[in-house]
Formats: C-alpha cells, sequence, structure tokens
C-alpha cells in the first residue's frame, strides 16, 4: 500500500483514519471496528463492504 495513498483515504462512515493490514491486505478503521477489502490493489471503501471486525481482533489492534 503507497503511504501517500494511505495518507489521504478516510474511513467513509467516520471519514477517520485507516491503518493497513498487510497480512489480510485489508485497511482498517479502529473508531468504527470495520475492516475494507482491498482487490487487485484497489481499495474497496463502501459501507456495505466493511467487514465488521470481532471483539478479539479489536483488541489486538489498540
Amino acid at each position: 500500500m503507497d503511504a501517500k495513498l494511505l495518507d489521504i483515504l478516510a474511513c467513509p462512515v467516520c471519514k477517520g483514519p485507516l491503518h493497513w493490514q498487510k497480512r489480510a491486505d485489508e485497511l482498517v478503521c479502529r473508531i468504527d471496528r470495520l475492516a475494507y477489502p482491498i482487490r487487485d490493489g484497489i481499495p474497496i471503501l463502501l459501507e456495505e463492504e466493511g467487514r465488521r471486525l470481532s471483539a478479539d481482533e479489536a483488541a489486538l489492534l489498540s
């Protein structure tokens, strides 16, 4: 994930920062506990595409 792109991307729900999870290739919003997929190098930042993080996953991000 390009660092400059990551700096300008925001969560579509709360407009907060997104964090790249390299292993899962997802962009994560810690505030909303949502993970957005990256497909073929393109972030899919649609609310309905976001995956709700489990409590365990969210705890690991803190």
